[in-house]
């Protein structure tokens, strides 16, 4: 058999009811691995996935899904991906569900990543809130949704601050929400401890934020008043979302690019609803708000906002 017959010979087509293009089943390797997991239970484990919390995992992410969850498996002493699904349906399923999560979503973020949001949020909406706010209703209010381990929220606050500060504006009540799937993350963040290297991502006008930590070589620490205004919490953003009063600003960022295009568009809007007329979203660079434009007025990149 030609080398070009061959490799048509490898795959096979098969609908799926639940994916948005049709997908075509891989022919089980000759490599051997550690558990068995068949085109079928990555099906089955990709709908239990979307079901709970949105995230969308195509086929071309079956390796990643098998080489990160293995760990789990092992964790459990559960020797195939059948008898995990079995446990994830189970009593113990629901407290599962977040450490399957937290193995096959990436968390990568730094201080200030794409920068020029934190520039349009201290030069364009800073000023702008002091501006309006009235006697009494000195509150601000930001939402970091997809929070990681921090690096935003903490990038947040130290544009709140200095921006308060130098406009000599005391006693304005300025809070960050920051939500994640992610347990473990929440807790990196809440903590505030990171890499001395990090600040080389920082202006230099933001450093004294920062502290030596003393507890762990070439490691600094967030300083305690930041961390004050600060909530780490965790959240499914498909979920019902307990916050009542509005906010003035959300970062949204690289966090709706694992979302179908229906839950994007439903998610843009609920941020609408939960947005004060005026207030600012911000997206990640690879994202639109498809389909849910018409919310949000665009001014300029990925940054978008609410009409008064």
């Amino acid at each position: 058999m030609s080398e070009e017959k061959k490799n048509k010979a490898k795959v096979q087509w098969k609908p799926s009811k639940s994916a948005e293009k049709p997908r075509f089943v891989l022919k089980p390797r000759k490599t051997e691995r550690e558990f068995s997991f068949s085109t079928e239970e990555f099906w089955t484990l990709s709908d239990f996935i979307h079901k709970k919390t949105g995230i969308v995992l195509k086929d071309h992410k079956m390796d990643m899904v098998y080489s990160r969850l293995a760990r789990r498996l092992r964790s459990l002493c559960i020797e195939s991906f059948r008898d995990y699904l079995v446990y994830l349906n189970g009593l113990s399923g629901e407290s599962e569900i977040s450490l399957l999560i937290n193995a096959i979503t990436t968390n990568l973020t730094k201080f200030f990543r794409e920068n020029h949001h934190f520039d349009h949020l201290s030069s364009v909406v800073m000023p702008e809130i002091v501006k309006t706010s009235q006697i009494g209703k000195k509150k601000i209010r930001i939402w970091s949704a997809g929070c990681s381990s921090g690096e935003e929220p903490y990038s947040i606050s130290m544009v709140l601050d200095r921006a308060l500060k130098e406009k000599n504006k005391a006693g304005f009540d300025a809070k960050v929400l920051a939500t994640d799937l992610d347990t473990s993350m929440l807790k990196t963040g809440r903590e505030g401890f990171y890499k001395s290297t990090s600040l080389h991502q920082v202006a230099p006008q933001y450093h004294p934020y920062f502290e030596k930590s003393s507890i762990e070589p070439n490691t600094i620490h967030i300083a305690s008043d930041l961390r004050q205004m600060i909530a780490f919490k965790e959240l499914n953003l498909l979920d019902k979302w307990p916050m009542k009063g509005q906010f003035d600003v959300i970062f949204c960022r690289n966090v709706m690019i694992y979302f179908d295009n229906e839950t994007k568009r439903k998610l843009a809007e609920r941020f609408c609803e939960i947005l004060k007329p005026g207030g600012w979203l911000y997206i990640g660079h690879s994202e639109t708000l498809l389909g849910a434009g018409n919310l949000f007025k665009l001014h300029g990149r990925t940054i978008y906002q609410r009409p008064f």
